[in-house]
């Protein structure tokens, strides 16, 4: 029979296992609408689309890329993981470009359900989520927190 230091360490065990388990981070998921024909995008892809650098998607359909609100955490996770950039580096880099006239940024969602509805009414819309789609978006990109 194990003495109790023994079953007190796998008892501990288990219990660590357990919650890395329940807080493991499923990343961010990249998605479109199901109409665009696109399956998936590369990293590169998906950086330059968000990052106003491809006015198209791979199948020549115009992007429209779809920034959550500026107060979800989530944006800020997007780009860190997308980039590595905090959120402040982001604007600056927007309006650098908007002022150079280059090019728009990202659609800003005033709400995550605009980012759904917005995703379902254009077949271009880009946009990221950190729950599981409707039915009619597909994942094209999961950014990983590991690199």
């Amino acid at each position: 029979m194990p003495t109790p230091i023994v079953l007190l360490t796998r008892l501990l065990l288990f219990w660590l296992l357990g919650t890395t388990v329940l807080w493991a981070d499923p990343g961010v998921l990249v998605v479109m609408n199901s109409a665009s024909g696109v399956e998936s995008l590369t990293r590169d892809q998906v950086v330059n689309i968000f990052l106003g650098r491809f006015r198209q998607l791979p199948n020549g359909m115009p992007a429209l890329p779809i920034d959550q609100p500026a107060d979800q955490p989530l944006k800020a996770t997007f780009y860190q993981r997308l980039v590595n950039k905090q959120l402040a580096e982001i604007r600056a880099y927007w309006a650098r470009l908007v002022f150079s006239g280059k090019t728009t940024p990202p659609r800003q969602a005033e709400t995550p359900e605009q980012v759904l509805q917005w995703l379902a009414e254009n077949p271009g819309a880009v946009a990221y989520l950190d729950t599981d789609p409707p039915s009619q978006v597909r994942i094209v990109f999961v950014l990983s927190a590991a690199p």
